[in-house]
């Protein structure tokens, strides 16, 4: 594929760079920016599909040449001034991936490659990087799918995609308006639906085995009353000390390292 040069700012850099920003342009248009070697490489080897590679013009390193010289994808090489506002701050990021934004419906949680793994609903998050931590830890601990449902913060916010240092990527991802799409699949194909909060059964009494769907409520009010209806269970993670309650990440992420631990 031939090499798209460009020195000054133009209408498609400036789509590139409004995808760093401005959400509904990255929904209307179905793509997002991935910056930093290591999410990079986890968004080529999980699969997802990579519309273009933007390159500083004159940098170079074994891994751009790499992915520049084997992944389908228009190839885009930019000015070092263009390519530096797009790029970040991490270092050895010379390149930049606009990546095609998945489908949400969730008939997509039944083609995740970790059929057995919990999938992971965030509820109302206000904190791109919450969405990262909660989506590295999902991967850590074997979970299938991340999905953020209501009023939300965008899984596809850069700060996301760099919180979650490329985990985002081993996971099915959805953005749904409410409970009810993701309740009526679980109640289809067998899941059980577990939320986290401040009042339930103590979290190691609890059964985290099986399909199962854990429920993060959102940082400041927690769960909504959609989805406490929902849940099948609410569980509890016990504390000492003065911390009236923990980080919405982390407390998903204690559920989930139970859960594989009960796993085995």
């Amino acid at each position: 594929m031939a090499e798209l040069r460009i020195t000054r700012e133009n209408a498609r850099f400036q789509q590139w760079e409004a995808l760093l920003t401005n959400r509904s342009k990255r929904h209307r248009n179905r793509e997002f920016l991935v910056q930093g070697v290591r999410p990079i490489t986890r968004a080529v080897e999980e699969g997802w599909t990579v519309r273009a590679l933007l390159r500083a013009d004159g940098a170079a390193s074994a891994w751009s040449d790499d992915l520049w010289s084997t992944t389908d994808a228009e190839r885009v090489l930019l000015s070092p001034e263009l390519h530096a506002r797009l790029s970040g701050r991490e270092e050895g990021a010379e390149l930049v991936a606009v990546v095609e934004m998945p489908d949400d419906g969730v008939a997509r949680l039944e083609e995740s490659r970790r059929p057995h793994g919990p999938v992971v609903v965030f509820d109302r998050p206000t904190s791109p990087g919450n969405i990262g931590t909660l989506a590295r830890s999902a991967d850590a601990f074997g979970a299938s799918a991340l999905v953020v449902t209501g009023h939300a913060a965008d899984p596809y916010d850069p700060q996301a995609v760099r919180a979650s240092t490329g985990s985002l990527f081993a996971l099915t991802v959805l953005r749904v308006p409410g409970p009810g799409p993701v309740v009526e699949h679980a109640h289809a194909h067998g899941y059980r639906i577990v939320g986290a909060d401040e009042d339930g059964t103590v979290l190691a009494d609890a059964d985290l085995r099986g399909r199962l769907v854990v429920v993060v409520g959102n940082e400041t009010h927690g769960l909504s009353a959609g989805w406490r209806a929902a849940c099948d269970e609410v569980v509890a993670i016990p504390m000492v000390g003065t911390a009236s309650s923990l980080n919405a990440a982390v407390a998903g992420s204690i559920v989930l390292h139970e859960s594989l631990r009960q796993r085995g």
